[in-house]
């Protein structure tokens, strides 16, 4: 009896994937980065590189030929899709931090690098993509009109318009008051119990792994992916982990846990909250760029990870 139909094209795009990964995959750093000046979000640029290869392979499959740059054909995708969310969106973003620098290796006070790298704070979406790539990339006039679709006198003016902007430093985030439950959630977390976990997640709660795999419900999350965490794998084939432990900190203004295992961080958590009780968990596990960046700031020993499980 053959495999249904279903089976044999989920097949065929798995494979396709894995070849794109191949190519583009080494790029995701470089493309984060890109996305991060864009976003001035480490969440949105996670979020937006995770588009970005996504409709990179869909796109890929639709051209005659393969691009000859693929560095800069994925940077071409990501600008459309900056442009077109901030069109979209109809404002434009209050400010541009724009780090000139690699990310270093070692952490610094936040107000230093900011100080150094923040820029060009009213600008059109095209004109600060522009100055990115030319900039912060390296880009020839050449290739950065290749990538934004226009011409070198195009992005000649925009760099022009835009570095005559004024500078203006991004405003500290306010204090976030942290929900009661995310407390709660960390006594529970670092008891172990299952039990409590679950009293503090709304029925339809979801834990996602941005870019690999989605859980949906309060059961499905606690007896998958928490459970996990907290127990090990269950198929024995690997050794049980450190005791693991959840800290709750202030990022940026904002509530986020950090999954300890043994002395180092190894997920950072987004969390979000309704009715007094967890709603949505973003696990970035598989973000190594983000994960780096926010443990980087918060000062605390990191572990990165593969984008994908059997890199780990």
């Amino acid at each position: 009896m053959s495999p249904p139909a279903t089976d044999l094209l989920g097949g065929a795009v798995k494979q396709s994937w894995r070849l794109f990964l191949d190519t583009y995959e080494p790029l995701r750093p470089e493309l984060y980065r890109y996305c991060r000046h864009l976003t001035r979000s480490a969440w949105d640029a996670e979020d937006m590189a995770q588009e970005s290869l996504a409709r990179a392979f869909v796109s890929l499959g639709l051209l005659a030929e393969a691009p000859e740059n693929p560095r800069a054909w994925l940077f071409r995708v990501a600008s459309n899709l900056w442009i077109n969310r901030t069109r979209k969106a109809r404002e434009l973003p209050t400010g541009f931090g724009f780090e000139l620098r690699e990310p270093v290796v070692e952490a610094e006070p936040r107000t230093t690098r900011e100080a150094a790298g923040t820029l060009l704070a009213q600008l059109s979406p095209q004109e600060r993509a522009a100055v990115v790539l030319k900039d912060a990339f390296g880009l020839s006039l050449a290739e950065v009109a290749e990538v934004l679709s226009t011409s070198s006198g195009a992005i000649k003016a925009a760099l022009h318009r835009g570095r005559q902007k004024l500078v203006a430093p991004e405003p500290e985030a306010s204090t976030a008051v942290a929900p009661a439950v995310l407390d709660a959630f960390c006594d529970a977390f670092n008891a172990r119990d299952l039990e409590r976990l679950t009293a503090l997640l709304l029925e339809s709660t979801t834990l996602e792994y941005p870019g690999f795999k989605l859980e949906c419900g309060a059961e499905a999350v606690v007896n998958g992916s928490l459970r996990g965490t907290l127990f090990g794998c269950p198929d024995g084939d690997h050794a049980p982990p450190p005791t693991p432990r959840c800290e709750k900190r202030i990022h940026r203004g904002e509530a986020i846990f950090l999954w300890w295992s043994g002395a180092e961080v190894h997920a950072v958590v987004r969390v979000e909250v309704a009715d007094e009780r967890i709603a949505r968990l973003w696990n970035y596990y598989h973000a190594p760029e983000l994960l780096s960046e926010v443990c980087l700031e918060l000062a605390v020993p990191f572990r990165t990870h593969g984008y994908l499980p059997h890199q780990s």
